[in-house]
C-alpha cells in the first residue's frame, strides 16, 4: 500500500467532530465549458466537507448533493451536540429535525457572506487551498482524486505539525510492505 493510500486511511479514521461546524460541497475538475451551466457542468468532482473551526477537516466525494447523501454524512460525523453553520443550499434543511440544537445559515445568494460569529469561511478556505494545491499537477486523474483529496486533507489537518513525523508515526503503526 502507498503512502497516500496510508493517509488516506488514516483521515477516514477520524473521530466525529463535536463544535463549531461549517458544513460546505465544492466541485472540482475543469473549468466551466462555455454553453454547460450549472452545478457539477462539466462533469465535475462533488466533494462535501466538513470542518471543526481551528482545527480539522473531513471530505467525502459524493454523486449528488442532495438532503439525503448531505445529512448522512453529518449525521455519522458530526456530534449532535455541535453547532452547524451552512449556506442556504436545501440540502441542510431540517438539521433540526435531526437533533442539531444549533444550526445558522448564510445567504450567499443575498451577499451575505458572515452574519455576526456565523460563516462558512473555514470551509471555504479549505477549498481554495485544496484546488490551488491540486492544480499545480495541472489536473489529477480521477482514479486518483480521492488520494490527493485525502493528502490535502491531511495537509490541512496537521498544518501546524511535522508532517515528516507524522508519516512516520503513520507508517511505523502500519508498514506499506508485509515482510
Amino acid at each position: 500500500m502507498a503512502i497516500r493510500e496510508r493517509i488516506a486511511e488514516f483521515c477516514e479514521q477520524e473521530a466525529p467532530l463535536k463544535g463549531e461546524i461549517e458544513v460546505d460541497e465544492s466541485y472540482f475538475g475543469p473549468k466551466r465549458v462555455k454553453g454547460k451551466r450549472g452545478r457539477g457542468a462539466g462533469h465535475k468532482t462533488i466533494v462535501f466537507g466538513i470542518v471543526k473551526r481551528q482545527e480539522k477537516v473531513y471530505t467525502r466525494i459524493v454523486p449528488d448533493c442532495s438532503k439525503s447523501t448531505l445529512q448522512k454524512i453529518i449525521k455519522e460525523k458530526v456530534d449532535l451536540d455541535s453547532e452547524i453553520n451552512s449556506d442556504k443550499w436545501h440540502g441542510y434543511n431540517g438539521l433540526e429535525d435531526m437533533g442539531y440544537k444549533k444550526h445558522h445559515r448564510v445567504d450567499h445568494g443575498k451577499d451575505e457572506f458572515v452574519n455576526g460569529k456565523h460563516h462558512i469561511n473555514g470551509i471555504e478556505g479549505f477549498w481554495g487551498f485544496s484546488k490551488t494545491r491540486m492544480s499545480k499537477h495541472k489536473g489529477v486523474n480521477k482514479k486518483y482524486f480521492y488520494l490527493h483529496l485525502k493528502e490535502c486533507e491531511f495537509r490541512y489537518n496537521y498544518r501546524n505539525e511535522d508532517l515528516y513525523q507524522k508519516i512516520l508515526k503513520i507508517v511505523r503503526n502500519n508498514p506499506l510492505f508485509l515482510s
